[in-house]
């Protein structure tokens, strides 16, 4: 009868405690959202295997990011010079994380246009 009690106590505290670990992580999550992003660059003649970056974002820029996200914004279109400066300014001193690159993110970040190397 005791062993009942004891079981029915400790599920009693995991119960009240799932509203404040629930609470944590959609906390994290705004977080990571707010201060964080991807940069992703395309499988491209430079970098044929692509890459993906968790960075610092700036005010300015969008959770998902890349050079031809960059040139979308910028000109309406992509070019291979714009691709280059738009390289040129990526994010790599904001970098916390590399990842392989993530195709879902580049798509992403050129609302699933996509463009020839």
């Amino acid at each position: 009868m005791t062993e009942a009690l004891a079981s029915s106590e400790e599920l009693g505290q995991t119960r009240k405690r799932w509203p404040w670990v629930l609470g944590v992580l959609v906390l994290l999550c705004c977080l990571f959202y707010y201060f964080c992003g991807l940069y992703t660059i395309q499988r491209i003649g430079a970098l044929p295997e692509g890459g993906t970056a968790i960075v610092w974002r700036e005010s300015d820029e969008p959770f998902f990011n890349s050079p031809d996200g960059t040139c979308l914004r910028r000109i309406g279109g992509v070019s291979l010079m714009c691709r280059g400066m738009a390289m040129a300014d990526a994010p790599i001193d904001r970098i916390v994380m590399r990842l392989p690159y993530q195709e879902w993110a580049y798509s992403l970040s050129t609302d699933g246009q996509e463009f020839d190397r």
